[in-house]
């Protein structure tokens, strides 16, 4: 496949009327991401964007919340915002669960009449607090039993209220409906929503009441997890200092960066967001330091007199905004440090899915030819709408309630006269948890201060000494990714990728066990929170196989340790080590014993053929052969057993899952193999080839393979077969491929062909695997093509979902996982050659 046609090997280089350099992106990637990568730290230091234009739409973490972040240029006197939106201050009317247990009267039998009117008689109803959910999710207050849960709640309001704009936040899983006094406000159809914001349409305004009004919501919880919050918001006096915005003229997307141009007063402003996420510096790419590089000439011939402003909240140290907070602004030899954080600290306080951090502390830096502000929202605006300039101080009044008073922590740069030449800067963003993970019962520290030996100050000063340096290692590595992907599965499949690497690794955490042992826990994101899921790391490792093996035995080593030490007695593999952060033993409540033994089989077969060697093998060899002698018995064909599309439930004789546990005995025979374990190595593998051969005659199903193997008229995507193709075991005929591969353009949709016949959703990553299969770069992009419109035409702006809707494009759960890492399984085939 051709590769891409580059604007430059690297990055332009220029020097420039600061100390930075122009930095350019050498690759042009035409895809609209669903959330633009902002700042990608780890699950909980996490910003995107979700709209088209930088300033369209608030900074947001990947749950949905809230992580303001504005950046203005002024030009000549005026300001242009070219980041964020401001914020309006709001009063709560309603509260979350999260705040209190709220009233309501709930059913879960189909009410009779107008459920949804005022007068309604609802005496019948029981009593019961939100939120509801099915156990043990988020904030559940009452459990929810069955698929539907109705919800009456009620709203007061004062004459006061009336006329001023309302805005409803949500969550919701899965359909939801939504009326107030009578008249709908929300029918979501078949799909999630995380903490949205809606502001109440004129013809709601127009039927509410002083005094009593009813929410009246129905929840269709259709598999999985179910759950049902919201409370309501009042507008309140809008305080916009930079209402106007710059034109935002580019996006560009690259693994590392992404580069946004704009336009406004007779200058061009590039900004350049870094995560400088190189796997071949681990240190590097776990210290806690983002930046935000800004760079500014004119394009009209004439000087103009520029600023920059970047501000942030406490907001990004808070997990709501309810919680009180605490600023303050230090000071080093060569830094600026705007530091903020919750006054509570309780360290590793918080587990779940849908959480933010609120304990440790956020950071904004900058060096000292800058100038600084912590104080009062509008005060600080003003102060550099005014003066360009802010006071190097930190407003010693503040309350630490955002609800009532917000609070900003703000930079800015008066750059001068700028010309035609280039000027630049930069800012850097940085988190110092303190404490990252608690495992096995001990609270461990982020890798990069692992032995309690660095500080936050000296990351900081780091960053910024090494920001050169950096900048040009980050660029050079896009372009080599880039490169390599094109090379391997064109333009889009590049795209794609790029997409990809920020969210698959900043979903992880990495720190080291007390034997110096690295340890790299995902965190479930939107799918229930659990940390070190053994199917989550599965579909992850393409990437971490394809850059650095060590990150991948670190997707493995805590569940070989959770074996090993006796914690975990079963004769399988765990499905995972707790909820995030909390990693002290399994908290999902079904075992996936085929699925995950035949995935720690196969990623450690995986890590000992890049690495060339069988030591990793050799040192969990004992457990490891416990797993396959379980999957020897239980594999050929599973009973009902979960597996990893568990959104789909339990179901038995899974070819798929059949599949996996064959290619786990073959890893086993491989690894037994490369340890020089000849007839242990014939014998699983010898064993692997029969169960394969079985498999054909069982899943043959005419011009296809069936889904279950008793079933005809079945179809699904046979994902696992991939190993087959990167261990060249040679199990499974090429005439099963050619068929399967001749079969799914024949169920394809718009955005992809779906999971199986059961339902009209996908999963991309899998897609990516199954478009592995083939070596027709013709029948690649029939696959992947679709995964490419899909990402670009998404109607859901968060980070790109890995589980869709093939017809319309919407995602149908899940968002920010690190399972789109499996996009790399195209490389690693390219590696595994």
């Amino acid at each position: 496949m051709k590769k891409l046609n580059l604007l430059a090997i690297g990055v332009a280089l220029c020097l420039a009327g600061c100390k930075t350099a122009e930095y350019k992106a050498a690759v042009k990637n035409d895809l609209r991401a669903p959330a633009y990568p902002l700042v990608t730290i780890d699950p909980y230091t996490s910003a995107w964007s979700t709209s088209d234009e930088l300033y369209g739409s608030p900074v947001k973490h990947w749950t949905g919340r809230e992580m303001s972040m504005l950046g203005v240029i002024k030009v000549d006197g005026e300001c242009y915002r070219f980041m964020g939106e401001e914020r309006i201050p709001m009063k709560q009317l309603l509260k979350p669960s999260e705040r209190e247990a709220w009233e309501a009267v709930y059913t879960f039998e189909q009410p009779k009449g107008n459920w949804t009117a005022v007068e309604y008689n609802d005496i019948a109803w029981k009593k019961g607090v939100g939120a509801f959910g099915t156990e043990g999710e988020q904030a559940t207050k009452t459990v929810w039993e069955g698929e539907h849960v109705w919800v009456r709640r009620v709203l007061e309001l004062d004459e006061s209220d009336l006329g001023k704009p309302l805005v409803m936040e949500y969550s919701h899983d899965d359909d939801c409906e939504m009326y107030i006094n009578g008249v709908e406000i929300l029918n979501s159809g078949n799909t999630t929503a995380n903490n949205r914001k809606l502001q109440l349409p004129e013809e709601v305004m127009k039927v509410l009441k002083p005094g009593k009004n009813i929410i009246a919501v129905h929840c269709h919880n259709r598999v999985a997890a179910g759950y049902l919050d919201f409370c309501l918001w009042e507008k309140q006096i809008d305080k916009s200092v930079f209402a106007r915005t710059a034109t935002q003229t580019s996006a560009n997307v690259m693994p590392t960066q992404t580069y946004y141009t704009f336009e406004c007063g007779g200058v061009k402003l590039d900004v350049i967001f870094t995560a400088p996420l190189l796997m071949d510096n681990l240190d590097l790419m776990s210290r806690p330091v983002n930046y935000v590089t800004y760079q500014v000439a004119s394009t009209d011939g004439k000087p103009h007199e520029v600023g920059v402003y970047f501000e942030t909240t406490p907001q990004w140290a808070q997990h709501r905004i309810f919680q009180p907070v605490q600023c303050e602004l230090k000071e080093t030899a060569g830094q600026y440090l705007l530091k903020t954080g919750t006054k509570e600290q309780k360290i590793l306080g918080r587990r779940g899915d849908d959480v933010m951090i609120d304990w440790g502390y956020f950071y904004m830096a900058c060096d000292k030819g800058k100038t600084v502000q912590i104080g009062k929202s509008d005060e600080v605006k003003n102060q550099f709408k005014q003066a360009t300039t802010l006071k190097n101080s930190c407003d010693p009044s503040l309350s630490g309630d955002l609800t009532v008073e917000l609070e900003v922590l703000a930079i800015a740069q008066d750059l001068g006269q700028v010309a035609g030449e280039t000027t630049s800067g930069y800012i850097l963003l940085g988190y110092d948890d303190l404490y990252a993970i608690q495992y096995f019962g001990e609270n461990r520290r982020p890798y990069w201060n692992r032995k309690g030996d660095k500080t936050i100050e000296g990351e900081l000063n780091a960053a910024a000494t090494e920001y050169a340096g950096i900048m040009d290692r980050c660029a050079d590595f896009d372009v080599q990714l880039m490169n390599k992907a094109a090379a391997v599965g064109g333009k889009k499949y590049a795209e794609l990728c790029a997409l990809a690497y920020r969210q698959a690794i900043a979903a992880h955490k990495l720190i080291e066990d007390k034997e110096g042992n690295l340890i790299f826990l995902s965190k479930e994101n939107f799918s229930n929170g659990s940390i070190g899921t053994v199917d989550i790391s599965y579909p992850s490792a393409p990437l971490f196989l394809v850059y650095n093996t060590d990150l991948a035995k670190g997707l493995m080593n805590h569940i070989f340790y959770y074996s090993e030490s006796g914690k975990w007695t079963k004769p399988f593999a765990a499905h995972d080590i707790g909820t995030y952060p909390l990693a002290n033993g399994q908290t999902y409540g079904g075992d996936m014993p085929v699925e995950e033994s035949g995935n720690m089989l196969t990623m450690a077969a995986a890590v000992c053929m890049i690495d060339g060697n069988a030591d990793y093998a050799a040192k969990h060899w004992e457990v490891m052969t416990t797993w396959a002698n379980y999957l020897l018995e239980h594999g050929m064909d599973p009973e009902n057993q979960l597996c990893t599309d568990d959104f789909a439930g339990h179901f038995a004789h899974n070819t798929n899952l059949s599949v996996k546990a064959i290619m786990g005995i073959a890893a086993y025979g491989k690894m037994a193999e490369m340890l020089g374990k000849k007839d242990i190595a014939a014998t699983y593998l010898g064993k692997a080839k029969q169960m394969a051969q079985q498999w054909e005659q069982m899943a043959a199903d005419g011009d296809h393979y069936k889904l279950t193997f008793d079933k005809a008229g079945t179809w699904s995507l046979k994902y696992n077969m991939v190993w087959d193709k990167l261990f060249k075991t040679d199990l499974f005929a090429d005439d099963i491929y050619n068929k399967e591969l001749a079969y799914y353009p024949t169920k394809a949709n718009k955005y992809g062909v779906p999971l199986d016949n059961r339902a009209d959703y996908t999963k991309s990553d899998w897609i990516l695997w199954v478009a592995s299969l083939t070596d027709d770069p013709a029948v690649f992009g029939q696959l992947v093509d679709p995964v490419w419109r899909y990402a670009n035409e998404t109607p859901s702006r968060v980070p790109i979902s890995d589980w869709h809707m093939t017809s319309s494009g919407h995602q149908r759960g899940f968002q920010a996982r690190s399972v789109v890492g499996g996009y790399f399984m195209p490389l690693l085939k390219s590696r595994m050659k």
